[in-house]
């Protein structure tokens, strides 16, 4: 048993010096055949070139020893440098196999920031991985999940493998940089408990949700969190955990389908606005320091080519056009991605 430790710490040592080795290798060869023959290499750098093409055996020719010790030099290099070569490479190439596995099986730890973090996988999650790509294609998106492996492949997709509540989990995911996390009604859940109590399916979006709140509390971080909720009566239940906003499914549902018999093709406007499919999209704007009424701000947005609809979600905006814009007004506009831009340059100046 003993020996089989010394082998295995002796592996283990061989491959933490592989590469500062091949490089010292390199360095001392390049500096070998410079002092064996300083006139054919007249300088270090190109004797570091000749070492290199030497041993990739890719052999240019426009260097080469024209002294017997420099060709014995050469013939040393090609017994103990080629192989040596040959197996930096093969381990260059095992490590990115290694990394691109650790990768798509979720086993990484994600490092960047201003990320969204989704939080089950499923149909609906789908769907937002596609809208926020189409919204703004340079924001990574990080799915956190229990599937043995990613499952799709997007060049900003990331893929962390655990159980939502672990607070492990949620900082592979890097939680304290993100941008915001939505939390998804568990698929499996549904599916098998649904009928028979559907409080287990949002009880498990309440437990992501408190260790999210946990988390946020302990590392004194603020994080924009929208959870999705089965049943609307639950909402009352996350009052202790810090959930921003819910998306309360089935009464989003209901209300748009009897609305559809009443107002034919309403169905149609629900998904323009969710959407940025057909252009035209719900944003934030910025209130500019000369808006003082609604009506200020209503006409200048309108003769610019977007509609103010809201104010957080008081959506009477139209009724209250003289009523003054609080300094925490949260105002939302519908207009296309252009004029949203226009407009944000013109507040931000």
């Amino acid at each position: 048993m003993k020996i089989k430790k010394i082998l295995y710490h002796l592996i283990m040592l061989r491959d933490k010096i592989l590469v500062p080795f091949v490089l010292l290798y390199i360095l001392l060869a390049a500096l070998g055949i410079f002092w064996i023959e300083p006139k054919t290499f007249e300088s270090y750098i190109t004797s570091i070139y000749w070492v290199l093409t030497t041993l990739a055996t890719v052999g240019f020719g426009d260097y080469a020893p024209v002294t017997d010790a420099g060709k014995i030099y050469t013939i040393f290099l090609y017994i103990t440098g080629i192989g040596l070569i040959s197996v930096f490479v093969g381990k260059v190439i095992n490590t990115v196999y290694v990394i691109d596995k650790l990768k798509v099986g979720g086993k990484m730890k994600y490092t960047g920031k201003h990320h969204i973090i989704l939080i089950g996988w499923s149909p609906k999650t789908k769907l937002a991985v596609k809208e926020i790509l189409k919204t703004d294609k340079k924001t990574d998106i990080v799915i956190i999940d229990n599937l043995e492996k990613a499952p799709i492949t997007e060049e900003h997709l990331f893929y962390v493998r655990g159980d939502a509540t672990d607070e492990e989990t949620l900082l592979n995911a890097n939680l304290p940089k993100a941008k915001g996390v939505i939390i998804f009604a568990d698929q499996i859940a549904q599916d098998n408990f649904l009928t028979k109590d559907p409080l287990l399916v949002d009880g498990k979006t309440l437990l992501v949700a408190t260790a999210i709140t946990t988390l946020e509390e302990k590392l004194k971080k603020d994080i924009h969190v929208t959870a999705e909720v089965i049943n609307e009566n639950h909402i009352q239940l996350f009052k202790h955990v810090q959930v921003d906003e819910f998306i309360p499914t089935q009464e989003m549902i209901s209300h748009a389908a009897v609305r559809s018999l009443f107002s034919h093709g309403v169905t149609h406007m629900y998904s323009e606005l969710m959407s940025t499919q057909y252009g035209d999209s719900m944003y934030e704007i910025p209130k500019k320091k000369e808006w003082k009424t609604y009506r200020d701000a209503f006409f200048e947005l309108l003769n610019k080519g977007a509609t103010l609809v809201a104010d957080r979600g008081d959506m009477h905006i139209n009724q209250k056009l003289d009523q003054m814009i609080p300094d925490d007004a949260q105002l939302f506009v519908i207009c296309d991605k252009e004029t949203i831009k226009q407009l944000t340059k013109s507040v931000e100046k």
